[in-house]
Parts: C-alpha cells; structure tokens; sequence
C-alpha cells in the first residue's frame, strides 16, 4: 500500500520563486529618489558656498567645531560655537557669511584664543577669516 498523499504542497511549490532584484546607483546629485514600496523622499537642497573663499571657511569651521567638542566647554568657547553654528548655516543657505557675521566669528575666535590658538583649526579659521575681511 502507498503512503498516503499529504494535504497541500510545499510552500516551494506553491508559489514560482521570484527572481532577486536589485538596484544600483552610482552618484547622484541634485536629485531626490526612492526604491521599493511606502517610501517617502525629502530633498533639502542647499546654497552651498558662493566661491572658494567661502568653502574653505566652511571646512575650516566644521573642522573648528569637531576639535572644540574634544574640549571642556567654557563660557567662550560655547560662544564661539554658537558663532560657527551660525555661520555654518549662513554659508549653507544663502551661499556666503555676511561681513557682519564674519566679524562676530572673529571677535568670538579672539576672545577663545587659548584653546583655539593651539588648534590648527583655529588657526585655519582665522586664516579663512582674514582672507574673506581683508585684515
């Protein structure tokens, strides 16, 4: 006597195996997209520096701003991140940091120059700084 058949079949056997997909980007810029189902795409987009003068500030700012966190904070220095927070967002959103907010950055710069006088950082802003008021 043979065995008896089984109710259904394997899941295997059920469904026809779908081949693997996959999705290969290479760069993208400026562009905002999604793969796959329910996804939700949010694109900000932003100034970016206006010229060189303004990206080297930009880099030597973040770089200022990474160093600092290494550092107890002080009165002075939370200033001065407070000044390279904002200049961060100026360059960011409208392409350059106003001379107004390149003066503040300066004083705040000087006035936290025991920790930022050792920071090749430091100097880096200051120098960026220079450049971009002239002194």
């Amino acid at each position: 006597m043979s065995p008896a058949p089984t109710s259904g079949s394997t899941p295997d056997e059920q469904q026809p195996q779908q081949p693997q997909r996959s999705v290969h980007i290479g760069s993208v810029t400026g562009s905002a997209f999604a793969v796959g189902d329910h996804n939700t795409v949010t694109q900000h987009q932003h100034a970016g520096p206006a010229d060189e003068a303004q990206a080297e500030l930009l880099r030597a700012v973040q770089e200022l701003r990474a160093d600092l966190a290494r550092f107890v904070t002080s009165d002075d220095t939370e200033v001065l991140d407070a000044e390279l927070v904002s200049v961060v967002d100026e360059i960011e959103t409208s392409g350059a940091a106003a001379p107004g907010r390149l003066a503040r950055l300066q004083q705040a710069l000087t006035a936290a120059g025991t920790v930022t006088g050792t920071l090749a950082s430091g100097v880096a802003v200051a120098e960026a700084l220079r450049a971009l008021l002239g002194g």
